[in-house]
């Protein structure tokens, strides 16, 4: 028995065999995926081939998407094509010319102490439901650890009961992305957190299973683990009563948790005088990047840093810049 495609369209079998090369490499394409079968829709209802026409006029449908997601859909469809034209030379190719221009990467907010603390307080405040009782104490436990151990959001949503060590206070990543595992040492205060978590749990009933995920917001069913966009939207609500905001107004995002977790271990580094060039492969590791260069993307120079490392060079090469400027005069 043959197998069905796929994808309906003209384009259908150049979609299939570009996936199933790529997968074939070691790809998971689930984002390539997504937008060919957005692409594949729109061609079979257009009822013709890929070509400059029915290509505008899908970059024309998404309006609603911002510019930087536009490119990089359009890059994907272009990445295609380029396959395609291996067996057929003429086939359409867009134009990168014409793409959407780069945007300029969102600045990330990293946290004071004292939003920190007042998030803290904030989630204290939070109305149980009655789909989740523990709301107050979920929110305070993912604000402590994608603080305190900067995790990915969807490691933070990934995390089973299991995953703790109560008894060596570690936290197991696995295969996160980039198919990295890690084991994660906790601070004190943040095991604290989650020892009291688990008792809270344990407290109303609530069964603790080591497959369990640690945050649920179901636990009539026993526990079902809250989504990327259910923690999302309930984390900004939070940001929001809590008045915290950029220093362009908008709500700080997730994922600036982990650009501040980053930030501030370069900053104790440099107050307590530690090689921080030597450290930065610790961060990489416990991180789960690939290499120090992903590290260094969260390092922004934010006035504290800029501070701390000026205060550095100054100890350090501060007298031979005065003995230069001195012979110079």
């Amino acid at each position: 028995m043959s197998k069905t495609p796929s994808f309906k369209s003209q384009m259908g079998p150049v979609i299939d065999r570009y996936l199933s090369l790529r997968q074939s490499l070691g790809r998971q394409c689930t984002s390539e995926r997504y937008i060919f079968r957005y692409l594949d829709r729109f061609l079979a209802v257009a009822g013709g081939d890929l070509d400059q026409t029915t290509f505008t006029m899908w970059c024309n449908a998404q309006g609603h998407v911002s510019s930087g997601v536009r490119r990089s859909r359009m890059r994907v469809v272009r990445n295609l094509c380029l396959y395609r034209r291996r067996t057929e030379p003429a086939c359409f190719v867009p134009d990168s010319v014409l793409f959407p221009g780069l945007h300029q990467p969102v600045r990330p907010h990293i946290f004071t102490e004292k939003e920190i603390g007042r998030l803290l307080k904030t989630a204290a405040k939070l109305p149980p439901t009655g789909g989740s009782p523990l709301r107050p104490q979920v929110y305070r436990l993912a604000i402590v650890l994608l603080y305190t151990a900067g995790l990915r959001r969807r490691e933070l949503l990934r995390l089973t009961i299991g995953d703790y060590d109560p008894r060596e206070h570690t936290l197991s990543i696995r295969a996160s992305k980039f198919h990295k595992s890690r084991l994660l040492p906790l601070s004190p205060d943040a095991s604290r957190e989650v020892d009291s978590f688990l008792a809270a749990r344990r407290g109303h009933g609530h069964a603790l299973r080591p497959d369990l995920p640690m945050l649920c917001n179901d636990h009539v069913s026993g526990g079902r683990a809250y989504s990327g966009g259910g923690i999302g939207q309930g984390m900004r609500a939070l940001l929001r009563m809590a008045r915290i905001r950029t220093s362009a107004g908008r709500t700080p995002r997730v994922h600036d948790f982990r650009h501040c977790f980053a930030v501030h271990a370069l900053l104790r580094w440099y107050r307590s005088g530690a090689d921080t060039q030597a450290k930065l492969p610790f961060l990489a590791a416990y991180m789960g990047h690939v290499s120090v260069i992903s590290t260094e993307y969260y390092l922004s120079l934010v006035p504290e840093l800029a501070e701390c490392a000026s205060e550095r060079f100054a100890q350090r090469c501060g007298g031979l810049v005065s003995a230069t400027s001195g012979d110079e005069s």
